[in-house]
Protein backbone atom coordinates (compact mmCIF):
# COMPACT_ATOMS: atom_id res chain seq x y z
CA UNK A 1 0.00 0.00 0.00
CA UNK A 2 1.61 3.31 -1.02
CA UNK A 3 0.92 6.65 0.93
CA UNK A 4 1.42 10.37 -0.69
CA UNK A 5 4.96 10.08 0.07
CA UNK A 6 5.69 6.52 -0.18
CA UNK A 7 4.77 2.96 1.17
CA UNK A 8 3.54 2.57 4.57
CA UNK A 9 6.02 0.46 6.88
CA UNK A 10 4.94 -3.24 6.62
CA UNK A 11 3.29 -2.84 3.15
CA UNK A 12 3.86 -3.92 0.29
CA UNK A 13 6.21 -1.96 -2.18
CA UNK A 14 4.52 -1.07 -5.83
CA UNK A 15 8.13 -0.12 -7.50
CA UNK A 16 6.35 1.49 -11.03
CA UNK A 17 4.56 3.74 -8.61
CA UNK A 18 5.77 7.54 -8.47
CA UNK A 19 4.46 7.56 -4.82
CA UNK A 20 7.91 8.79 -3.26
CA UNK A 21 9.65 9.74 -6.51
CA UNK A 22 9.22 13.46 -6.25
CA UNK A 23 10.64 15.61 -9.32
CA UNK A 24 14.06 16.78 -8.73
CA UNK A 25 14.14 20.49 -8.53
CA UNK A 26 16.98 22.88 -8.66
CA UNK A 27 16.29 25.86 -6.22
CA UNK A 28 13.45 26.70 -4.09
CA UNK A 29 12.43 30.08 -3.17
CA UNK A 30 8.97 31.77 -1.54
CA UNK A 31 7.48 33.85 -4.75
CA UNK A 32 7.80 32.93 -8.70
CA UNK A 33 6.24 35.87 -10.95
CA UNK A 34 5.44 34.71 -14.39
CA UNK A 35 5.49 37.76 -16.59
CA UNK A 36 7.30 40.87 -16.13
CA UNK A 37 4.32 43.77 -17.61
CA UNK A 38 3.26 45.92 -15.45
CA UNK A 39 1.10 43.47 -12.87
CA UNK A 40 4.19 41.46 -12.63
CA UNK A 41 7.25 44.25 -11.63
CA UNK A 42 4.58 45.85 -9.58
CA UNK A 43 4.33 41.97 -7.71
CA UNK A 44 7.55 41.23 -7.20
CA UNK A 45 8.57 45.01 -6.25
CA UNK A 46 5.96 44.50 -3.38
CA UNK A 47 6.96 41.05 -2.58
CA UNK A 48 10.82 41.60 -2.73
CA UNK A 49 10.61 44.79 -0.39
CA UNK A 50 8.48 43.02 2.29
CA UNK A 51 11.17 40.28 2.67
CA UNK A 52 10.52 37.46 0.20
CA UNK A 53 13.05 35.81 -1.87
CA UNK A 54 11.81 36.89 -5.86
CA UNK A 55 11.82 35.26 -8.71
CA UNK A 56 10.99 37.38 -11.08
CA UNK A 57 10.88 35.39 -15.05
CA UNK A 58 9.72 36.74 -18.47
CA UNK A 59 10.04 35.22 -21.41
CA UNK A 60 10.86 38.57 -23.45
CA UNK A 61 13.57 38.59 -25.08
CA UNK A 62 11.36 36.13 -27.33
CA UNK A 63 14.18 33.95 -29.48
CA UNK A 64 13.38 34.46 -33.36
CA UNK A 65 12.61 30.88 -34.23
CA UNK A 66 9.24 31.06 -31.52
CA UNK A 67 8.68 34.12 -33.10
CA UNK A 68 8.49 32.48 -36.02
CA UNK A 69 6.11 29.79 -35.05
CA UNK A 70 3.73 32.34 -33.66
CA UNK A 71 4.78 31.73 -29.94
CA UNK A 72 3.03 33.15 -27.24
CA UNK A 73 1.87 35.96 -30.00
CA UNK A 74 0.91 36.16 -33.19
CA UNK A 75 3.85 37.84 -34.59
CA UNK A 76 2.94 36.92 -38.55
CA UNK A 77 7.01 37.30 -39.56
CA UNK A 78 6.05 40.95 -39.05
CA UNK A 79 9.57 41.36 -36.69
CA UNK A 80 12.73 42.89 -38.59
CA UNK A 81 16.18 41.55 -38.59
CA UNK A 82 16.80 43.63 -35.37
CA UNK A 83 15.12 40.34 -33.55
CA UNK A 84 17.66 38.68 -34.11
CA UNK A 85 19.84 40.74 -31.85
CA UNK A 86 19.36 38.90 -28.35
CA UNK A 87 21.36 41.65 -26.50
CA UNK A 88 19.62 44.65 -28.20
CA UNK A 89 16.15 43.52 -27.79
CA UNK A 90 17.19 42.49 -24.16
CA UNK A 91 18.18 46.22 -23.64
CA UNK A 92 15.43 47.77 -25.08
CA UNK A 93 12.96 45.31 -23.41
CA UNK A 94 14.52 46.82 -20.06
CA UNK A 95 14.66 50.52 -21.09
CA UNK A 96 10.76 50.14 -22.21
CA UNK A 97 9.51 49.51 -18.75
CA UNK A 98 10.49 52.48 -15.93
CA UNK A 99 9.53 49.67 -13.01
CA UNK A 100 12.21 47.57 -13.64
CA UNK A 101 14.85 49.76 -12.22
CA UNK A 102 12.67 49.60 -9.14
CA UNK A 103 12.74 45.93 -9.47
CA UNK A 104 16.46 45.39 -9.21
CA UNK A 105 16.66 48.31 -6.34
CA UNK A 106 14.76 46.03 -4.73
CA UNK A 107 16.81 42.60 -4.78
CA UNK A 108 14.20 41.06 -7.26
CA UNK A 109 15.98 38.37 -9.07
CA UNK A 110 14.95 38.95 -12.49
CA UNK A 111 15.23 36.52 -15.26
CA UNK A 112 14.32 37.70 -18.36
CA UNK A 113 14.73 35.58 -21.94
CA UNK A 114 13.03 32.50 -19.64
CA UNK A 115 9.64 30.83 -20.36
CA UNK A 116 7.67 28.81 -17.73
CA UNK A 117 6.98 25.95 -19.53
CA UNK A 118 5.03 23.99 -17.16
CA UNK A 119 3.38 24.47 -13.96
CA UNK A 120 2.34 21.79 -11.09
CA UNK A 121 0.60 21.45 -7.97
CA UNK A 122 -0.23 18.91 -5.83
CA UNK A 123 -3.32 17.38 -6.04
CA UNK A 124 -5.22 14.21 -7.14
CA UNK A 125 -3.32 13.92 -9.70
CA UNK A 126 0.28 14.80 -8.34
CA UNK A 127 -0.03 13.62 -5.09
CA UNK A 128 3.50 12.83 -4.95
CA UNK A 129 4.43 16.38 -5.35
CA UNK A 130 6.54 18.18 -2.70
CA UNK A 131 3.99 21.22 -3.06
CA UNK A 132 4.61 23.63 -6.03
CA UNK A 133 6.86 22.88 -8.91
CA UNK A 134 7.52 25.32 -12.26
CA UNK A 135 9.36 24.05 -15.38
CA UNK A 136 11.97 26.90 -16.41
CA UNK A 137 14.30 26.96 -19.87
CA UNK A 138 16.19 29.68 -21.57
CA UNK A 139 18.13 28.65 -24.92
CA UNK A 140 20.46 26.75 -23.02
CA UNK A 141 18.90 25.34 -20.44
CA UNK A 142 16.00 23.96 -18.60
CA UNK A 143 15.05 22.84 -14.67
CA UNK A 144 12.25 22.87 -12.32
CA UNK A 145 12.24 25.10 -9.63
CA UNK A 146 10.20 24.71 -5.91
CA UNK A 147 8.61 28.32 -5.17
CA UNK A 148 6.09 28.36 -2.45
CA UNK A 149 3.80 30.61 -3.97
CA UNK A 150 3.47 31.37 -7.72
CA UNK A 151 1.56 34.83 -9.39
CA UNK A 152 1.03 34.25 -13.09
CA UNK A 153 1.29 37.52 -15.08
CA UNK A 154 1.11 36.10 -18.53
CA UNK A 155 -0.61 38.83 -19.72
CA UNK A 156 -2.30 38.62 -23.68
CA UNK A 157 -2.78 37.40 -26.86
CA UNK A 158 -4.85 38.13 -30.15
CA UNK A 159 -7.66 36.31 -31.02
CA UNK A 160 -7.05 35.50 -34.73
CA UNK A 161 -9.02 35.24 -37.81
CA UNK A 162 -8.85 33.79 -41.44
CA UNK A 163 -9.27 35.34 -44.87
CA UNK A 164 -7.46 34.37 -48.04
CA UNK A 165 -3.90 35.38 -47.85
CA UNK A 166 -4.37 35.24 -43.76
CA UNK A 167 -1.37 33.40 -44.15
CA UNK A 168 0.94 36.26 -45.84
CA UNK A 169 4.16 37.58 -43.56
CA UNK A 170 2.64 41.12 -42.29
CA UNK A 171 -0.67 39.58 -40.86
CA UNK A 172 -0.11 40.18 -37.00
CA UNK A 173 -1.94 39.98 -33.44
CA UNK A 174 -2.69 43.29 -31.97
CA UNK A 175 -0.33 42.35 -28.84
CA UNK A 176 2.64 41.07 -30.89
CA UNK A 177 2.31 44.54 -32.71
CA UNK A 178 2.44 46.88 -29.71
CA UNK A 179 4.94 44.58 -28.37
CA UNK A 180 7.41 45.03 -31.49
CA UNK A 181 6.81 48.65 -31.86
CA UNK A 182 6.59 49.62 -27.83
CA UNK A 183 9.16 47.34 -26.33
CA UNK A 184 11.46 45.67 -29.23
CA UNK A 185 13.08 49.43 -30.88
CA UNK A 186 12.69 49.31 -34.62
CA UNK A 187 11.94 45.24 -34.65
CA UNK A 188 8.72 45.78 -36.45
CA UNK A 189 8.56 46.23 -40.28
CA UNK A 190 5.20 47.15 -41.43
CA UNK A 191 4.97 51.02 -41.59
CA UNK A 192 1.36 51.43 -43.05
CA UNK A 193 -1.34 48.91 -41.83
CA UNK A 194 -5.25 47.90 -41.52
CA UNK A 195 -6.23 46.86 -38.45
CA UNK A 196 -9.90 45.03 -37.97
CA UNK A 197 -12.00 45.50 -35.37
CA UNK A 198 -13.24 48.77 -33.56
CA UNK A 199 -13.17 48.06 -29.91
CA UNK A 200 -11.47 49.46 -27.05
CA UNK A 201 -8.53 47.32 -27.88
CA UNK A 202 -8.18 47.74 -31.11
CA UNK A 203 -8.54 51.81 -31.36
CA UNK A 204 -6.08 52.13 -28.49
CA UNK A 205 -3.23 49.36 -30.68
CA UNK A 206 -3.99 52.42 -33.30
CA UNK A 207 -3.42 55.20 -31.44
CA UNK A 208 0.12 53.69 -29.76
CA UNK A 209 1.29 52.56 -33.36
CA UNK A 210 0.93 56.24 -34.58
CA UNK A 211 2.92 57.27 -31.90
CA UNK A 212 5.23 55.07 -33.25
CA UNK A 213 5.08 56.27 -36.50
CA UNK A 214 2.68 53.70 -37.61
CA UNK A 215 0.24 54.66 -39.88
CA UNK A 216 -3.35 53.30 -39.81
CA UNK A 217 -4.75 53.33 -43.59
CA UNK A 218 -8.55 52.02 -42.00
CA UNK A 219 -10.17 50.40 -39.10
CA UNK A 220 -12.47 47.65 -40.74
CA UNK A 221 -15.93 46.31 -38.77
CA UNK A 222 -18.07 43.99 -39.55
CA UNK A 223 -20.65 45.40 -36.79
CA UNK A 224 -22.88 48.35 -37.83
CA UNK A 225 -20.81 51.02 -35.89
CA UNK A 226 -17.44 51.12 -33.54
CA UNK A 227 -18.31 49.54 -30.55
CA UNK A 228 -15.10 51.53 -28.60
CA UNK A 229 -15.73 53.86 -26.22
CA UNK A 230 -17.22 57.08 -27.28
CA UNK A 231 -14.02 59.13 -26.65
CA UNK A 232 -11.15 56.74 -28.71
CA UNK A 233 -13.73 57.13 -31.81
CA UNK A 234 -13.23 60.44 -31.77
CA UNK A 235 -9.79 60.61 -31.17
CA UNK A 236 -8.93 58.27 -33.83
CA UNK A 237 -11.43 60.19 -36.26
CA UNK A 238 -9.18 63.20 -34.96
CA UNK A 239 -5.67 61.49 -35.93
CA UNK A 240 -7.29 60.70 -39.23
CA UNK A 241 -8.07 57.14 -39.15
CA UNK A 242 -10.90 55.97 -40.80
CA UNK A 243 -13.17 53.53 -39.58
CA UNK A 244 -15.47 51.60 -42.19
CA UNK A 245 -18.10 49.71 -40.60
CA UNK A 246 -20.21 46.61 -42.49
CA UNK A 247 -17.04 45.82 -43.73
CA UNK A 248 -15.04 42.82 -44.36
CA UNK A 249 -11.55 41.56 -45.48
CA UNK A 250 -11.71 39.92 -48.46
CA UNK A 251 -8.61 38.83 -49.74
CA UNK A 252 -5.04 40.03 -48.88
CA UNK A 253 -3.26 40.87 -51.73
CA UNK A 254 0.71 40.57 -52.27
CA UNK A 255 3.53 37.65 -53.11
CA UNK A 256 5.92 37.52 -50.67
CA UNK A 257 4.20 39.53 -48.17
CA UNK A 258 1.13 41.92 -47.47
CA UNK A 259 0.84 44.55 -49.96
CA UNK A 260 -2.87 45.56 -49.86
CA UNK A 261 -6.08 44.29 -48.64
CA UNK A 262 -9.76 44.04 -51.06
CA UNK A 263 -12.28 45.29 -48.95
CA UNK A 264 -15.85 44.35 -49.26
CA UNK A 265 -19.10 45.75 -47.97
CA UNK A 266 -21.50 43.58 -45.95
CA UNK A 267 -25.52 43.30 -46.77
CA UNK A 268 -28.20 43.39 -43.75
CA UNK A 269 -27.24 39.38 -43.46
CA UNK A 270 -23.71 40.25 -43.10
CA UNK A 271 -23.05 38.60 -46.32
CA UNK A 272 -19.87 40.40 -48.01
CA UNK A 273 -21.82 42.16 -51.63
CA UNK A 274 -21.56 44.46 -54.14
CA UNK A 275 -17.89 46.83 -55.30
CA UNK A 276 -14.61 46.24 -53.57
CA UNK A 277 -12.19 48.60 -52.50
CA UNK A 278 -8.70 48.08 -52.51
CA UNK A 279 -6.33 49.65 -49.71
CA UNK A 280 -2.79 49.84 -49.85
CA UNK A 281 -0.77 48.15 -46.83
CA UNK A 282 2.06 46.41 -45.95
CA UNK A 283 0.48 44.73 -42.17
CA UNK A 284 -2.81 43.61 -41.24
CA UNK A 285 -3.68 43.94 -37.56
CA UNK A 286 -5.90 41.43 -36.01
CA UNK A 287 -7.76 42.91 -33.24
CA UNK A 288 -11.28 41.65 -33.28
CA UNK A 289 -10.50 40.16 -29.33
CA UNK A 290 -8.09 40.37 -26.70
CA UNK A 291 -7.55 36.75 -25.17
CA UNK A 292 -6.60 36.21 -21.65
CA UNK A 293 -3.65 33.93 -21.52
CA UNK A 294 -3.94 31.39 -19.44
CA UNK A 295 -2.20 28.39 -20.77
CA UNK A 296 0.11 27.32 -17.54
CA UNK A 297 -3.55 27.97 -15.71
CA UNK A 298 -5.44 25.56 -17.42
CA UNK A 299 -2.43 23.19 -18.15
CA UNK A 300 -1.82 23.03 -14.13
CA UNK A 301 -5.46 22.54 -13.21
CA UNK A 302 -7.31 25.77 -12.34
CA UNK A 303 -10.83 26.23 -12.49
CA UNK A 304 -11.72 28.53 -15.47
CA UNK A 305 -15.21 29.41 -16.88
CA UNK A 306 -16.20 32.00 -19.98
CA UNK A 307 -16.93 35.79 -18.58
CA UNK A 308 -17.66 37.56 -21.49
CA UNK A 309 -16.77 40.59 -19.63
CA UNK A 310 -13.29 39.80 -19.07
CA UNK A 311 -12.57 38.75 -22.55
CA UNK A 312 -13.61 35.16 -22.90
CA UNK A 313 -12.06 32.35 -20.84
CA UNK A 314 -10.28 33.53 -17.33
CA UNK A 315 -8.98 31.58 -14.42
CA UNK A 316 -11.57 31.76 -11.35
CA UNK A 317 -10.53 34.09 -8.71
CA UNK A 318 -11.50 35.99 -5.69
CA UNK A 319 -10.75 39.59 -5.09
CA UNK A 320 -6.93 38.71 -4.10
CA UNK A 321 -6.13 36.55 -7.01
CA UNK A 322 -6.28 33.54 -5.72
CA UNK A 323 -6.75 30.91 -7.83
CA UNK A 324 -8.48 27.17 -7.13
CA UNK A 325 -4.95 25.82 -7.56
CA UNK A 326 -3.42 26.99 -3.32
CA UNK A 327 -0.62 29.32 -3.20
CA UNK A 328 -1.04 29.94 -7.29
CA UNK A 329 -2.45 33.77 -7.82
CA UNK A 330 -3.82 35.10 -11.17
CA UNK A 331 -3.27 39.18 -11.73
CA UNK A 332 -2.91 41.32 -14.58
CA UNK A 333 -4.89 40.47 -18.51
CA UNK A 334 -4.33 36.96 -17.58
CA UNK A 335 -7.29 37.37 -15.28
CA UNK A 336 -8.96 39.37 -17.25
CA UNK A 337 -9.15 42.17 -19.99
CA UNK A 338 -11.51 45.12 -19.99
CA UNK A 339 -11.64 48.74 -21.54
CA UNK A 340 -10.72 50.39 -18.00
CA UNK A 341 -8.20 47.95 -17.27
CA UNK A 342 -6.70 48.06 -20.35
CA UNK A 343 -6.63 52.37 -20.26
CA UNK A 344 -5.82 52.70 -16.29
CA UNK A 345 -2.71 50.61 -15.58
CA UNK A 346 -2.86 50.99 -12.29
CA UNK A 347 -6.13 48.39 -11.75
CA UNK A 348 -3.79 45.62 -12.83
CA UNK A 349 -0.66 47.09 -10.28
CA UNK A 350 -3.60 46.89 -7.84
CA UNK A 351 -4.36 43.23 -8.43
CA UNK A 352 -1.01 42.81 -7.51
CA UNK A 353 -0.36 44.37 -4.41
CA UNK A 354 -3.66 42.28 -3.07
CA UNK A 355 -2.02 39.11 -4.46
CA UNK A 356 1.27 40.10 -2.42
CA UNK A 357 -0.92 41.35 0.74
CA UNK A 358 -2.86 37.69 0.65
CA UNK A 359 0.87 35.97 0.41
CA UNK A 360 2.31 38.09 3.41
CA UNK A 361 -1.38 37.27 5.77
CA UNK A 362 -1.68 41.51 5.27
CA UNK A 363 -5.68 42.68 5.69
CA UNK A 364 -6.69 44.18 2.74
CA UNK A 365 -8.10 47.81 2.31
CA UNK A 366 -10.33 46.92 -0.93
CA UNK A 367 -12.97 44.23 -1.25
CA UNK A 368 -15.29 45.64 -2.98
CA UNK A 369 -13.58 45.76 -6.55
CA UNK A 370 -16.26 46.90 -9.34
CA UNK A 371 -16.67 43.79 -11.73
CA UNK A 372 -16.07 45.08 -15.84
CA UNK A 373 -18.97 45.59 -18.44
CA UNK A 374 -18.91 44.08 -21.71
CA UNK A 375 -18.55 47.14 -23.88
CA UNK A 376 -20.87 44.47 -26.25
CA UNK A 377 -22.28 41.18 -26.96
CA UNK A 378 -18.80 39.52 -27.34
CA UNK A 379 -20.18 36.19 -28.98
CA UNK A 380 -22.49 37.65 -31.10
CA UNK A 381 -19.74 40.08 -32.05
CA UNK A 382 -16.50 37.24 -32.85
CA UNK A 383 -19.52 34.73 -34.27
CA UNK A 384 -20.19 37.56 -36.75
CA UNK A 385 -16.88 38.22 -37.58
CA UNK A 386 -16.02 34.57 -38.17
CA UNK A 387 -19.27 34.35 -40.69
CA UNK A 388 -18.60 36.90 -42.57
CA UNK A 389 -14.86 36.76 -42.99
CA UNK A 390 -14.61 32.91 -43.09
CA UNK A 391 -18.02 31.11 -44.18
CA UNK A 392 -18.54 33.46 -46.06
CA UNK A 393 -14.38 33.80 -47.59
CA UNK A 394 -14.29 33.78 -51.56
CA UNK A 395 -11.77 31.07 -51.49
CA UNK A 396 -10.71 27.82 -49.12
CA UNK A 397 -7.89 28.71 -46.96
CA UNK A 398 -5.90 27.35 -44.05
CA UNK A 399 -7.95 28.10 -40.59
CA UNK A 400 -5.29 26.31 -39.17
CA UNK A 401 -1.97 26.97 -40.67
CA UNK A 402 0.36 24.62 -38.62
CA UNK A 403 -2.18 21.53 -39.90
CA UNK A 404 -3.31 23.02 -43.33
CA UNK A 405 -6.97 22.87 -42.34
CA UNK A 406 -9.81 24.68 -43.46
CA UNK A 407 -13.21 25.52 -42.43
CA UNK A 408 -14.37 23.12 -44.51
CA UNK A 409 -12.20 20.96 -43.39
CA UNK A 410 -14.29 21.16 -39.69
CA UNK A 411 -17.04 21.20 -40.96
CA UNK A 412 -16.53 17.84 -42.91
CA UNK A 413 -14.38 16.14 -40.58
CA UNK A 414 -11.72 15.10 -42.74
CA UNK A 415 -8.70 13.52 -41.53
CA UNK A 416 -5.59 14.89 -41.84
CA UNK A 417 -4.00 15.78 -45.72
CA UNK A 418 -0.92 13.58 -45.17
CA UNK A 419 -3.78 10.50 -44.75
CA UNK A 420 -4.72 10.44 -48.34
CA UNK A 421 -8.13 10.08 -47.91
CA UNK A 422 -9.58 12.25 -51.00
CA UNK A 423 -12.66 10.38 -52.12
CA UNK A 424 -13.28 8.40 -49.21
CA UNK A 425 -15.11 10.13 -46.59
CA UNK A 426 -18.67 9.06 -46.14
CA UNK A 427 -20.96 11.68 -47.08
CA UNK A 428 -22.87 11.69 -43.65
CA UNK A 429 -19.55 12.72 -41.82
CA UNK A 430 -19.81 16.05 -40.71
CA UNK A 431 -20.08 18.63 -38.03
CA UNK A 432 -23.39 18.88 -37.93
CA UNK A 433 -24.36 15.20 -37.20
CA UNK A 434 -21.51 15.30 -34.52
CA UNK A 435 -23.05 18.38 -32.70
CA UNK A 436 -26.83 16.78 -33.22
CA UNK A 437 -24.83 13.64 -31.50
CA UNK A 438 -23.54 15.92 -27.83
CA UNK A 439 -22.70 18.86 -27.11
CA UNK A 440 -19.76 21.19 -29.17
CA UNK A 441 -16.54 20.03 -27.91
CA UNK A 442 -13.13 21.43 -30.08
CA UNK A 443 -11.11 18.64 -28.19
CA UNK A 444 -12.84 15.99 -30.49
CA UNK A 445 -12.23 18.34 -33.74
CA UNK A 446 -8.55 18.32 -33.09
CA UNK A 447 -8.48 14.87 -32.68
CA UNK A 448 -9.94 14.09 -35.61
CA UNK A 449 -8.87 16.79 -38.17
CA UNK A 450 -5.29 17.53 -36.09
CA UNK A 451 -6.52 21.52 -36.28
CA UNK A 452 -5.06 22.89 -33.10
CA UNK A 453 -2.32 20.93 -32.67
CA UNK A 454 0.57 22.47 -34.54
CA UNK A 455 3.86 24.22 -33.19
CA UNK A 456 1.84 27.40 -32.48
CA UNK A 457 -0.30 25.09 -30.30
CA UNK A 458 -3.81 26.33 -31.17
CA UNK A 459 -2.94 30.10 -30.61
CA UNK A 460 -4.10 31.13 -34.09
CA UNK A 461 -6.82 29.09 -34.47
CA UNK A 462 -8.40 27.92 -31.00
CA UNK A 463 -11.20 30.85 -30.88
CA UNK A 464 -11.63 30.36 -34.57
CA UNK A 465 -13.34 27.07 -33.58
CA UNK A 466 -14.79 27.69 -30.97
CA UNK A 467 -16.53 30.62 -32.87
CA UNK A 468 -17.21 28.15 -35.41
CA UNK A 469 -18.94 24.97 -32.92
CA UNK A 470 -21.21 27.74 -31.52
CA UNK A 471 -21.91 28.77 -35.21
CA UNK A 472 -23.13 25.90 -35.94
CA UNK A 473 -24.69 24.44 -32.93
CA UNK A 474 -26.55 28.23 -32.71
CA UNK A 475 -25.46 28.58 -29.38
CA UNK A 476 -23.09 31.46 -27.09
CA UNK A 477 -19.67 30.59 -26.71
CA UNK A 478 -20.30 30.25 -23.21
CA UNK A 479 -21.52 27.10 -24.09
CA UNK A 480 -18.25 25.58 -26.00
CA UNK A 481 -15.90 24.53 -23.30
CA UNK A 482 -11.91 25.80 -24.09
CA UNK A 483 -9.87 23.58 -25.81
CA UNK A 484 -7.49 21.87 -23.44
CA UNK A 485 -3.88 22.48 -23.10
CA UNK A 486 -1.15 20.49 -21.76
CA UNK A 487 2.32 21.30 -21.08
CA UNK A 488 5.23 22.39 -22.14
CA UNK A 489 2.98 25.32 -22.77
CA UNK A 490 5.68 27.23 -24.19
CA UNK A 491 8.71 25.26 -26.97
CA UNK A 492 11.15 22.78 -25.08
CA UNK A 493 13.31 21.13 -27.38
CA UNK A 494 13.79 17.67 -26.44
CA UNK A 495 17.40 17.78 -25.55
CA UNK A 496 16.16 20.67 -22.81
CA UNK A 497 13.93 18.13 -21.61
CA UNK A 498 16.12 15.76 -21.37
CA UNK A 499 18.62 17.47 -19.18
CA UNK A 500 15.55 17.19 -16.32
CA UNK A 501 16.83 15.41 -13.31
CA UNK A 502 15.13 12.80 -11.70
CA UNK A 503 15.46 10.29 -8.91
CA UNK A 504 17.36 6.84 -9.69
CA UNK A 505 14.04 5.12 -9.08
CA UNK A 506 12.40 6.73 -11.63
CA UNK A 507 13.88 5.62 -14.01
CA UNK A 508 14.38 1.70 -13.22
CA UNK A 509 10.70 1.02 -14.33
CA UNK A 510 10.45 4.22 -17.17
CA UNK A 511 8.87 1.31 -19.45
CA UNK A 512 5.96 0.50 -17.65
CA UNK A 513 4.45 4.42 -17.97
CA UNK A 514 3.56 3.00 -21.71
CA UNK A 515 1.06 0.72 -20.41
CA UNK A 516 1.87 -1.88 -23.73
CA UNK A 517 3.50 -4.56 -22.21
CA UNK A 518 4.62 -5.96 -25.59
CA UNK A 519 6.27 -2.97 -26.50
CA UNK A 520 9.39 -3.78 -25.74
CA UNK A 521 10.08 -7.22 -26.76
CA UNK A 522 11.60 -8.83 -29.21
CA UNK A 523 9.40 -8.67 -32.42
CA UNK A 524 9.53 -12.59 -32.40
CA UNK A 525 8.42 -12.98 -29.61
CA UNK A 526 5.07 -10.90 -30.39
CA UNK A 527 2.06 -12.92 -31.64
CA UNK A 528 1.60 -11.91 -35.61
CA UNK A 529 -2.58 -11.17 -34.69
CA UNK A 530 -1.84 -8.81 -31.52
CA UNK A 531 -4.81 -7.67 -29.92
CA UNK A 532 -5.53 -5.92 -26.04
CA UNK A 533 -7.63 -8.48 -25.55
CA UNK A 534 -5.07 -11.64 -26.42
CA UNK A 535 -2.00 -9.62 -24.66
CA UNK A 536 -0.05 -11.14 -21.73
CA UNK A 537 0.68 -8.93 -19.09
CA UNK A 538 1.54 -11.26 -16.69
CA UNK A 539 5.15 -12.11 -17.38
CA UNK A 540 8.24 -10.11 -17.19
CA UNK A 541 8.92 -7.24 -19.20
CA UNK A 542 13.21 -6.17 -19.72
CA UNK A 543 13.72 -2.62 -19.97
CA UNK A 544 16.18 -1.26 -22.31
Amino acid sequence: MLGEDGPAPGSPVDLKSVAGKPPVTSESFDLLVIGAGKAGLRAAIEAAEAGLKTVLVDENPIPYATMGEDVPRHFGQAMTGAARNRNAMMEAFVASEPLFEAAFEAGVDIRLGTACWGLYAKGAALRHLPGLVAGLSDETSASLVAPRHVIVATGRRDMGLGFPGWQLPGVMGASAARLLAEHYDGALTSGRIVILGSDTEALLTALALAKRGVKTAAVIDQAERPVASPDLIVGAEQAGIPILCRSVIREAIGSERVEGVLVGELDADGVPTGAELQIDCDGIVLAIGSVPMIDLLQAAGAACRFDPARGGHVPLVDFRGRTSLPSVYAIGDCAGIWPEKSRDATIAEQEACDAVDAILGRASERNDRPEPHAEYDLSAYRKAWLRASVIHARAEFPLCQCEDVSARDLLQLRPPRYLEWEGQMPEAHSLAALLAAGPPDPDQLKRMTRAGMGPCQGRRCREQIAALLALEADADLATVPLASYRAPVRPLPLALAASLGEVPLQGEHWDSWFGMHAQWRPFWEVKGQFTLATNDTSGEVASE
